[in-house]
């Protein structure tokens, strides 16, 4: 059996292909959007890419299911209890697919979804035990899926009595040895307490895992699927990716490449009203920044925050702080719904301040001038954009909590014309909302460089919640 898993740490995704060396045929599951490496890893191995299925219809990214039978003779799988709008062929609870030595079971684990698969596949040139457990969101290193993502309550408390169901019949039926890849993973807000590793086994997760420990009394389990105040605030652009994977999202087919224009057709470009200039540095160096503009930086969490600040028809300009960051830009934008950028600056920050037009201002603050600031300042707003969990365990007295995920739908929350000073955990956060305040028009703004990381190195009080 060929075996490699693809992860993705800006999404917190793993995704897998498994081949037969008998038959030559692999399959793909939990697709993501940029499908090349599919392809290339098939090629590679002088392999035809003949199946692929997701999981579940994801709510934290567009799959790329869609895109594989434009580019090969691939056959999409769904479980049974599926309503796509794309052509499958769907497979029941226990139904089985064979590709040579290697054979998938169809398990149905609903909790996270209603209608999530699990795949258990055996590889017979090794015996007739399973020889792993492709698990999706059924379960995860040190944590289960959250089930709250489809609904309110009611939906809530059915998922989780799904799950204890899948969990207690389904999962923890299997040997302790068979290992298990979910494909949720560390950096996913599908869940709220996922461990580093990137796979584990059954008997770890039946000894180690809290959301495990007393399974027989169901009602518990519920109970504790319905904490939900520390788990991460969903982003919002994740509101929009189920119904377009149920759907069946567009295949992309040849892209373009977006063009790099000199500062004077980049600022008559910006002026439309559905157009936002996205500067791509650091926090450090959105000091200076075009009038307007939304400090997202490039790296590993761009595409969550990219999609919390921006709405979904938003036409992108961007600024970046060296050209070899456009292409991972580029594919994060478009694995969480948006199209390409309309263009980027040429020149970048340099060539717009020495062309001589506007540069604004988001003032950087040290810790110690946010202690100094709220000593002698009793306007000043001390906001705090962390994640609930984070919050709880300890916060600056006298903050007010407003997470990244809700601040643009509670923007009417935020005064406007009293001193702001937001923070995070590091800056990074902190600056996205920073700039995103604003462009709203409230403040004055400051951003807090270091964070509470670097509030509490300080050695300044905090309290928790």
């Amino acid at each position: 059996m060929i075996f490699k898993q693809f992860y993705l740490e800006s999404l917190g995704h793993a995704s897998y292909f498994i081949g037969s060396e008998d038959t030559g045929e692999a399959l793909v599951l939990d697709v993501r959007r940029d499908v090349d490496d599919y392809l290339e890893e098939a090629q590679a191995r002088g392999m035809r890419l003949r199946y692929a299925a997701d999981s579940h219809q994801h709510n934290d990214y567009l799959s790329g299911i869609c895109e594989l039978p434009v580019r090969a003779d691939v056959q999409l799988l769904a479980g049974a209890r599926a309503q796509l709008g794309y052509p499958v062929h769907y497979m029941d609870d226990g139904e089985r697919l064979r590709m040579g030595e290697i054979e998938f079971e169809v398990v149905h684990t609903p909790g996270h979804t209603p209608e999530h698969i699990s795949l258990l596949v055996y590889d017979h040139s090794r015996g007739k035990e399973p020889a792993l457990l492709l698990s999706g969101g059924a379960l995860l290193v040190d944590d289960i899926a959250r089930p709250d993502l489809l609904g309110g309550e009611e939906e809530t408390r059915a998922g989780a009595r799904a799950f204890c169901h899948t969990l207690q019949e389904k999962i923890l039926r299997l040997p302790d040895h068979v290992p298990v890849y979910p494909t949720h993973v560390a950096g996913s807000l599908c869940g709220g307490n996922i461990g580093s590793m990137l796979s584990t086994t059954i008997g770890y997760e039946r000894r180690m895992n809290r959301m495990l420990a007393d399974l027989d009394d169901r009602e518990g389990f519920v109970e504790r699927c319905l904490e939900l105040k520390d788990l991460p605030t969903v982003p919002p652009y994740w509101r929009r990716m189920r119904s377009q994977n149920i759907q069946g999202p567009k295949p992309l087919g040849t892209l373009p490449e977006p063009p790099a224009v000199q500062p004077d057709d980049f600022e008559r470009m910006s002026r439309r009203d559905d157009t936002f200039v996205v500067d791509c540095r650091s926090p450090e160096a959105f000091a200076a920044h075009i009038p307007g503009a939304l400090n997202v930086a490039a790296g590993t969490s761009f595409s969550t925050w990219a999609g919390t600040v921006l709405p979904e028809d938003a036409r992108i300009l961007l600024v970046v702080e060296q050209p070899a960051d456009l292409e991972d830009i580029h594919w994060q934008l478009l694995r969480i719904g948006y199209d390409l950028p309309v263009a980027w600056l040429s020149g970048g920050m340099l060539a717009w301040r020495t062309s001589g037009r506007e540069i604004e201002i988001l003032p950087q603050w040290t810790v110690h001038e946010l202690r100094q600031a709220a000593d002698r300042d009793r306007d000043l707003v001390i906001l705090d954009v962390r994640q609930p969990a984070e919050w709880s365990e300890g916060h600056i007295a006298g903050a007010r909590h407003i997470s990244g995920g809700e601040l643009p739908r509670r923007l009417d929350e935020i005064p406007k014309n009293r001193p702001l000073a937001v923070i995070c955990g590091s800056g990074y956060r902190s600056s996205v909302m920073a700039s995103l305040l604003k462009r709203q028009g409230r403040g004055p703004v400051f951003n807090v460089l270091g964070g509470m990381t670097g509030w509490q190195s300080a050695g300044y009080a905090v309290e928790a919640a």
